[in-house]
């Protein structure tokens, strides 16, 4: 018997320019998606449980609660994917976007082909690949107890607990333990999580090592896992298995 169709993604869209969202609500229903629109969301957790919603693509700046308590909200009870909006001038919000356990963000204004691109590839996160169980499997990199699900963005924990993990942490996390024993670089850390320009200045990447050492239990005073080379970058020192 032949596989149902796959039923369309649901995204929802929080913004609070008509203008903006009725072009991004167009777009992304001519590409088959299934959306719900809003221009705030006070109640968004409830909202995404209740809905079913896989991905919210959310403005920093709106009324009422803004993106970043929004994101905080979202992603202590869900493991939706997050992407926010921002303008040129936030790079702070952004960084505190990242640390709240936003997936990714993008800057206003944008390329909505690069948009779709950038959903695609979180969305297929989100939901896993439609890959065999042995794909899968050999997917999965094991260190120090711990296992990383490269389909799934899934890091289980030696005492079995499973966490889906945003997406820059994950590519990062996936980064440094494919180079095991190698310095790696910001410049070379950046080009991994960022499909997109970025400046000197950007302290993503330590904010993402900072969170990843806290949930890998990394003491950053004296790390093992993942260590940092002063001047070089950043090395991942734990064994594999």
């Amino acid at each position: 018997m032949p596989d149902s169709p796959a039923r369309p993604a649901r995204i929802l869209i929080i913004e609070d320019d008509f203008a903006s969202r009725s072009l991004l609500v167009s777009y992304f229903e001519k590409e088959g998606y299934q959306i719900s629109e809003a221009e705030q969301a006070d109640d968004l957790p409830s909202r995404v449980a209740r809905d079913g919603i896989e991905l919210v693509l959310l403005d920093i700046n709106l009324p009422g609660k803004d993106g970043l308590t929004l994101t905080r909200e979202l992603r202590a009870t869900s493991a939706v994917g997050i992407i926010l909006v921002t303008s040129k001038g936030d790079e702070i919000d952004r960084i505190v976007g990242l640390e709240l356990g936003a997936d990714d963000y993008v800057t206003k204004p944008f390329n909505p082909r690069e948009l779709l691109v950038r959903v695609k590839n979180l969305l297929w996160r989100v939901q896993g690949s439609g890959q065999s169980a042995g794909a899968r499997e050999s997917q999965c990199l094991h260190f120090e107890g711990w296992a990383l699900d490269a389909n799934k963005r899934q890091l289980a924990g030696p005492d079995g607990q499973l966490e889906r993990l945003p997406e820059g942490e994950f590519k990062l996390l996936q980064a440094l333990i494919s180079h095991a024993g190698q310095v790696l670089s910001r410049d070379y850390l950046m080009d991994a999580i960022h499909d997109r320009e970025w400046t000197p200045n950007d302290r993503s990447i330590d904010v993402l090592i900072g969170r990843l050492r806290r949930k890998l239990g990394d003491n950053p005073s004296n790390p093992q896992l993942i260590l940092t080379a002063h001047g070089a970058g950043y090395v991942f020192a734990g064994s594999l298995s």
